[in-house]
């Protein structure tokens, strides 16, 4: 099951040609972008893949893939519109993690709707945005709570009084500008809101979406705008999707190296991007291989064996035995599963063994 992003962005900040920079799509742009939401797919670059299948000649190599949504508007336009509201917000509140796209490039034939160019302005407006929409979402449910004490029974009562409780306290912190995200909230009252599915809960990535005279100062942009609003869940990069679409478009991988050298930059965007989203959602990924697939799956970093094997399929965690592992870089090191046996190094792990990242990995189950 591949990873969600929704990519969210103010009018005219370049959302949907960071989405189609992603994930190699041709989504109209700009006035032309229809309303519905656009969705793509990005294979995860993992060299390790190719390595296992040089040795385990399998029929296919499957990557682990990040599913992003464009939802072609921002949260305050979705807001206005009921038609698209209920849709999208759904699938905004289903995805595991958000980008932000705000703008920093200079574009006479397309004005930005403030009138001026403020990356800094706009992070803290669509903030704001995403925080109204959950303060708009817990005043309902506050609403329906203080309604249902009126009747509640006795065992009732406490549950909904502690609910009533954590979400004042939580709306408090999102009036003063705090985050859900933010908020330090206990693993317990994590999963007493992890329902509701708050946006400002949610991690973020914000993308300054740069033009290609400010590529010499992406360092620069990158470390000002950390330095302003980044935090361990929410992460800013400096990209330059126009650039990366041209160059995601390109069939030939030399040439779009190639030209990625000449602009200065030593990797894709998508590999940036990626790598901050897998680092703000805590990500690793562990490998199957064998003769028919050589595979990658994402994990959240410490998962315990029992629970990655439910990634592959739910009888494989109901019925886990055990688990045989033996780490990449040992097996690359070996040449051989057998070879790896034969030194030591595949060991088999019970159900509570926490799963790291790299770890090929054979499920033995009973059903």
């Amino acid at each position: 099951m591949s990873v969600g992003i929704g990519i969210i962005g103010l009018p005219e900040s370049g959302r949907t040609t960071v989405f189609n920079a992603l994930t190699k799509g041709n989504a109209a742009t700009g006035m032309q972008a229809p309303k519905a939401p656009h969705i793509g797919i990005s294979k995860v670059p993992d060299a390790r893949l190719n390595k296992l299948a040089e040795m385990f000649k399998p029929k296919k190599i499957v990557p682990a893939e990040i599913k992003y949504l464009d939802i072609g508007a921002s949260i305050k336009g979705i807001g206005k519109d009921s038609s698209i509201s209920g849709e999208l917000l759904t699938q905004l509140s289903n995805v595991d993690a958000l980008i932000n796209v705000v703008r920093s490039f200079s574009d006479e034939s397309v004005a930005h709707p403030s009138g001026t160019i403020d990356p800094s302005r706009d992070i803290d407006n669509m903030n704001m945005e995403l925080s109204f929409s959950d303060l708009t979402i817990m005043e309902r449910r506050m609403e329906r709570i203080a309604n249902s004490l009126k009747s509640a029974k006795a065992d009732e009562r406490q549950q909904y009084k502690n609910e009533q409780d954590l979400l004042a306290k939580i709306k408090t912190d999102l009036e003063n500008d705090i985050p859900i995200r933010e908020q330090n909230l206990t693993e317990e009252e994590e999963k007493l809101i992890t329902g509701y599915q708050f946006l400002s809960a949610k991690p973020l990535l914000t993308i300054v979406n740069i033009g290609e005279s400010q590529l010499t100062d992406t360092g620069k942009i990158e470390q000002e705008m950390n330095d302003k609003f980044g935090t361990a869940n929410h992460h800013v990069i400096a990209f330059c999707g126009n650039l990366e679409m041209e160059l995601a478009q390109l069939d030939d991988e030399e040439s779009a190296a190639s030209f990625r050298s000449d602009f200065g930059l030593t990797e894709p965007g998508l590999d940036r991007v990626i790598k901050q989203s897998y680092a703000l959602l805590g990500l690793i990924s562990f490998l199957t291989a064998g003769a028919d697939e050589c595979r990658a799956w994402p994990i959240t970093d410490g998962t315990v064996a029992q629970k990655a094997a439910g990634k592959i399929h739910s009888d494989i965690e109901r019925g886990f035995i055990r688990a045989e592992i033996i780490s990449y870089e040992d097996l690359i090191n070996c040449g051989s599963l057998a070879e790896g046996k034969k030194r030591g190094l595949l060991r088999l792990e019970g159900k509570t063994y926490i799963v790291k990242d790299g770890d090929v990995i054979n499920f033995l189950f009973n059903v």
